[in-house]
């Protein structure tokens, strides 16, 4: 049983990090009871040293993941039976006194916001992609911090959990330990530091207050762009919200929720949103006026939604995002543009744009925009008012059609097993050729997501030969691909799964001319062990 559906103690990730929308809200963690419950369940194995901290626990820093993994580990392998509520105890007030401050957060909070087809950028040359990054992401490891002594431990922890990593690929064919136990704490103990200035200065800084009232703005690949607004309010040791969204259609996406906020920025919360299941990873600035993130299906983290907040009060107007992001030449169209101080002035589109103001209020403006037949095609600057935004172009025709993600991977799943199928979601972003008159290339104007026609190829001549286009599953008109049942199929050749290496193609019409593009899905096998950071 995995880490996302927890074993004796009943720690799960959903229990430990956030609260059901309509449950009653968790005791506030407090100090006192984390320190109790430490000094019953740890100090059994972790002693407390001559300078009064305890071995390991006080020499590392980590998201609220991070300790959730550790708390999980720590009732699977080392019999601490932590009750959920104990857990949500203690991973509060370790985040609070021992978490990552903003900046450290910042480069890697892609893993924690679940985010589908990121490709990493290495942090060194060599040494980890033989080490940490044969099994963990550079993000898992990113998110940690210890001083070289600590990271040495870590090193020795996995070579007695995981006698066999030294003779795995990737280590038989060097002097593995040696790296591992020498060269490599030292450099991550110079990348990832236990003590930085970042987190001293973050530690004694005032945390912000998220109450209030929030304008938010984002973009769910596959269904569109929405917007509205956030009701946050304090509820015990975390927050109540209250959605009042619509999407790009109009249609209500309203709901309510609860979150809790660990080490002074990371919103955790659970929400029903447009009648399903989500879970919310966002991180609030430091001034507390701001909020970014995603969020995801509690079951199908893949399919999700950026999240742009902006406290209604706060700061100077800006717009956050529009229901559409382009306008064809010769075209009308209603859309709705998102911001804050959006309720003074008329709204401007440029040259060659009359927008008429259908309703306006501060946070939102609905706008009737013309585009004439010959308005200059481009980028265009969007003003409401004292608001101003980019993220606008005006086309005549599509030049090139990018697919993205432009490569991702997919899952099988189901047929009688534990494990659900990990869809993929593709949308058609259409682009302007810049001043080189040349397609893909820097100088590329962004259109944004297009409707188009899906459909799959075989990627290369070996996906032909197996046939993997008629076996590993199907793509629908919005671009999400279904992968196939999991299991042997008899039907193959070799019996094998129902995986393939497919050329996802989007065909975008506009009028008699189609543009298309193509992108790179491999549907794999299942993923066991999937815990909070990858």
């Amino acid at each position: 049983m995995g880490l996302k559906t927890g074993l004796a103690g009943g720690l799960t990730l959903a229990a430990v990090l956030a609260v059901q929308g309509g449950a009653a809200a968790a005791e506030p963690p407090g100090a006192a009871a984390a320190q109790a419950i430490i000094k019953e369940r740890c100090t059994t194995c972790h002693e407390r040293q001559a300078d009064g901290t305890l071995n390991r626990i006080d020499h590392v820093r980590k998201t609220p993941e991070g300790w959730t993994m550790t708390l999980f580990r720590m009732n699977q392998i080392h019999g601490a039976n932590l009750t959920p509520e104990e857990s949500r105890k203690l991973v509060a007030y370790l985040s609070d006194r021992q978490g990552l401050a903003p900046e450290e957060a910042a480069p890697f909070r892609y893993i924690l916001e679940r985010q589908p087809s990121v490709v990493e950028t290495p942090i060194a040359e060599g040494d980890l992609s033989v080490t940490c990054g044969r099994c963990h992401s550079i993000a898992r490891v990113g998110l940690q911090r210890r001083d070289a002594d600590e990271w040495r431990r870590l090193a020795h922890f996995h070579l007695g959990q995981w006698p066999t990593a030294e003779y795995q690929a990737l280590g038989r064919d060097r002097k593995w330990w040696e790296i591992v136990s020498t060269r490599t704490p030292t450099l991550l103990g110079s990348k990832f530091p236990f003590q930085t200035k970042e987190w001293t200065a973050w530690a004694k800084a005032p945390k912000p207050e998220l109450a209030g009232t929030w304008t938010v703005s984002g973009h769910r690949p596959g269904l569109g762009s929405y917007g509205g607004t956030a009701t946050v309010t304090r509820d015990g040791d975390g927050y109540s919200v209250a959605y009042d969204l619509t999407d790009a259609a109009g249609k209500p996406l309203s709901g309510k929720g609860r979150s809790v906020v660990y080490t002074g920025y990371e919103w955790r919360g659970s929400t029903t949103l447009g009648g399903q299941e989500v879970r919310e990873v966002f991180a609030a600035s430091k001034d507390g006026r701001r909020m970014t993130g995603r969020w995801f299906l509690a079951d199908h983290d893949e399919i999700g939604a950026s999240f742009t907040a902006v406290k209604a009060e706060a700061g100077a107007p800006a717009i956050l995002g529009y229901s559409q992001e382009s306008l064809k030449a010769g075209t009308t169209a209603r859309i709705t543009v998102w911001g804050t101080g959006l309720d003074g002035g008329t709204a401007d589109f440029g040259p060659g744009v009359t927008a008429k103001v259908v309703s306006q209020a501060p946070g939102a403006v609905v706008v009737e925009a013309t585009a004439a037949a010959g308005a200059a095609p481009g980028a265009r600057k969007v003003t409401v008012g004292k608001a101003r935004g980019d993220g606008f172009t005006v086309y005549a025709k599509i030049d090139s059609v990018q697919v993205e993600p432009p490569y991702t991977i997919a899952r099988v799943g189901g047929n009688g097993g534990t494990t659900a199928p990990v869809t993929a979601q593709f949308e058609a972003v259409g682009y302007l050729n810049g001043k080189d008159g040349k397609p893909g290339t820097r100088d590329d104007v962004r259109v944004g997501p297009l409707p188009a026609d899906w459909s799959l190829e075989p990627y290369n001549e070996a996906a032909k030969q197996m046939e993997d286009v008629k076996f590993s599953g199907g793509i629908g008109p919005s671009g999400l691909f279904q992968p196939a049942a999991a299991g042997p199929n008899p039907q193959r050749v070799f019996g094998t799964n129902n995986i393939g290496d497919l050329k996802v193609v989007a065909t975008v019409r506009d009028g008699e001319h189609g543009v298309s593009g193509s992108g790179r899905l491999i549907s794999t096998v299942q993923r066991w062990n999937d815990p909070p950071i990858r």
